[in-house]
């Protein structure tokens, strides 16, 4: 299993962070960085590489979907996965376009998140 899998879980709701880090975790995945804004995002970005990142939609400081751009730029080979209760097509085609690798509708599950990783990381064997 690879546990060398680095991620950040950016959303401004301490207990939506809380519970996907604890689901990492439970998967095996020690790495787990967390952010509650726009701006803590592109910081962790610029100081660290990401293997993936969970991106809600709606921050205090800016919308996520604006935020792929940024973070494609500073780091072209991490997996922006964006997470939101808002599911629209639209919405969902939107941040795909925008460069977003995946969708995850909240309230979500292990599985859902777990599902998501197996489809960058096939290897992983508790996913």
């Amino acid at each position: 299993m690879n546990t060398q899998l680095s991620i950040l879980i950016v959303d401004d709701v301490s207990t939506v962070r809380s519970f996907l880090s604890q689901t990492l975790m439970h998967l095996g995945i020690d790495n787990v960085k967390e952010a509650s804004t726009a701006s803590q995002c592109i910081s962790e970005c610029q100081a660290a590489n990401y293997d993936m990142i969970f991106l809600d939609i709606e921050l205090p400081d800016g919308d996520g979907k604006d935020l792929i751009s940024q973070i494609n730029e500073l780091s072209p080979e991490t997996n922006v996965v964006m997470v939101s209760a808002h599911s629209g097509v639209d919405n969902v085609k939107d941040a795909i376009d925008k460069g977003a690798k995946g969708f995850v509708v909240k309230p979500f599950t292990p599985k859902k998140i777990a599902a998501m990783l197996k489809k960058f990381y096939p290897d992983l064997e508790n996913a």
